[in-house]
């Protein structure tokens, strides 16, 4: 019985492995013998994280929630391999797998390899070069200490051989983020707000801000938005806000009627949203894959992004964090000359079951 323990830290986690559990179960339902345990560290509270969540996902509740969220960086590192290295040992595994960037994932497989065991890294090899951001720092050390790398791209597949990992254990498989979009693409639901704020297909834009270099310099903010508003008429505005973020423009005094600031939704809502969005203007690096695979029309408030292919191929634009450059981007949307953008290779919804596919002839697990 092959034993794998799964690691998620945050909500964006929770996408990426639900595929991976609906194909783990597929190889039960056949036979093979192959059992997890989804560890939630607990790394960021979230509230809407709920019942409800995980029935959005189709994945069951964790089996357990670490709750070591909170603190500095530090704090919030050690807090995690503490409680995860207990337990590890409680429960052992043949591999830990962890998704993504934050801080659990580096923690995690940190503890893993100290107790021998075997560590996989779904979405290993993206690279923004930007080390002033922690999820930087995470990816490299994560990567420096994988055993089995799955990538989303042939840029992450060549990061990785620049680094020197060995190109046996490098299986590009594709995006489980996309798994999770093409699979609940389907059951994607209206917003509460939509009928009241008279919402209709492509009569709006939808803007999600939450990075410190965007949100935390007050004046900076206010200039963006502003710009945003001033450039983007006639096209209502929709803007999903993190509470920290809501006092920030509050104490800004930013309103116009074409502003609606809505609180953070579920995501069934949210893809609902921006499936029928004029735009997505983000500082998010998931939305510009689901606006990739959408054909929404997608800017991008950063100076870098580690995931070139939404450019090189999909719907996205870095327009980096200078207010002026939002005029010109505008002007391209509403001429109609934003670019056609086209799927990248492996984005195709089958990524999870490649990945347990090359799990299971792993001879050394």
């Amino acid at each position: 019985m092959k034993k794998i323990t799964i690691i998620a830290g945050a909500r964006p986690n929770f996408m990426k492995i639900a595929p991976i559990i609906h194909a783990l179960k597929e190889a039960q339902d056949k036979g093979i013998k192959i059992d997890y345990r989804l560890i939630h560290t607990g790394q960021h509270y979230d509230e809407k994280m709920s019942g409800s969540f995980f029935e959005q996902l189709q994945i069951p509740e964790p089996h357990v929630n670490l709750a070591a969220g909170g603190g500095t960086q530090a704090e919030q590192t050690a807090a995690i391999m503490l409680k995860f290295e207990k337990e590890l040992l409680e429960n052992p595994a043949n591999l830990v797998l962890v998704v993504g960037d934050v801080t659990s994932t580096m923690a995690c497989a940190i503890v893993a390899q100290k107790l021998h065991t075997k560590v996989a890294h779904v979405e290993a090899g993206i690279r923004s070069n930007d080390w002033s951001m922690p999820e930087e720092i995470n990816r490299l050390l994560t990567d420096a200490i994988t055993n089995y790398y799955f990538t989303t791209s042939e840029l992450a597949n060549q990061n990785l051989l620049a680094s020197g990992a060995n190109p046996e254990t490098i299986f590009y498989v594709g995006n489980t983020m996309i798994d999770t979009l093409l699979k609940q693409r389907p059951r994607f639901r209206k917003p509460a707000f939509w009928d009241e704020l008279g919402l209709q297909d492509k009569s709006y834009m939808v803007m999600t801000l939450h990075r410190p270099a965007n949100v935390d310099e007050e004046a900076n903010l206010k200039t963006l938005i502003d710009e945003i508003i001033l450039h983007s008429a006639p096209y209502d505005l929709v803007f999903p806000v993190h509470p920290r973020t809501a006092k920030v423009l509050e104490r800004l005094k930013i309103a116009d009627k074409r502003l609606h600031l809505v609180e953070p939704m579920g995501y069934l809502e949210f893809n609902y949203l921006v499936e029928r969005a004029m735009a997505v203007v983000t500082d998010s690096g998931g939305i510009t894959e689901e606006t990739t695979v959408m054909g929404i029309p997608c800017m991008t408030l950063r100076d870098n992004t580690e995931r070139p292919e939404t450019i090189t191929i999909g719907t996205n634009e870095l327009l980096g964090t200078d207010p002026k450059a939002i005029r010109p981007a505008m002007e391209k949307l509403l001429s109609g000359n934003w670019k056609v953008g086209s799927i990248p290779p492996l984005w195709d919804g089958a990524t999870a079951p490649r990945i347990i596919e090359n799990i299971l002839g792993l001879n050394e697990l």
